[in-house]
């Protein structure tokens, strides 16, 4: 069974993860909540030291190539910071959702424990993560082309910087 979790001494590094909502349910795909996600990530690039090299949002889930010094409080904040977010959207736009991620006791949980964090140790599995990044969308048939999917560094219109991979 493949990690859930990056281990305390492998923190900092050059990291593919993917973040899933609970269940699997369909939630980006409406109220501006991919825009909840690139604003996220826009702020932890500016002010927690997280450098992206690809990324994808789907409508379910998230794929991110990463470095940084840690890689752990960044996954802890962004998970935090976006159930906040997303929570406070659903509850302005669609409450009966909201009951999708209750846990009872008033606690709602809203991402999938798991991060599947595959550490980037050489060229090849770095070029064979970014096609399957930019090919998710495809795949999906949300569209053609990978570059027509707004919500991926292969669109070269993203709003999120993507550092160049130089191979």
């Amino acid at each position: 069974m493949p990690s859930v979790r990056i281990a305390k001494e492998l923190t900092s590094g050059f990291y593919y993860l993917t973040f899933t909502v609970r269940n699997w349910y369909y939630i980006f795909d409406r109220h501006n909540r991919f825009q909840i996600l690139s604003d996220s990530l826009q702020y932890c690039q500016n002010n927690k030291g997280i450098t992206i090299y690809s990324y994808v949002f789907m409508i379910n889930h998230l794929h991110l190539i990463v470095s940084g010094s840690d890689i752990i409080g960044f996954i802890r904040d962004f998970k935090r910071h976006t159930s906040k977010e997303i929570q406070k959207n659903i509850i302005a736009t669609e409450p009966s959702v909201l009951k999708l991620f209750d846990l009872g006791n008033g606690r709602y949980e809203f991402w999938s424990r798991t991060n599947m964090p595959k550490m980037i140790a050489n060229e090849e599995y770095l070029l064979q993560k970014i096609k399957y990044i930019h090919e998710n969308p495809v795949r999906r048939q949300y569209v053609k082309q990978p570059e027509d999917w707004i919500w991926s560094s292969a669109n070269p219109e993203s709003d999120i910087f993507v550092e160049a991979v130089v191979v």
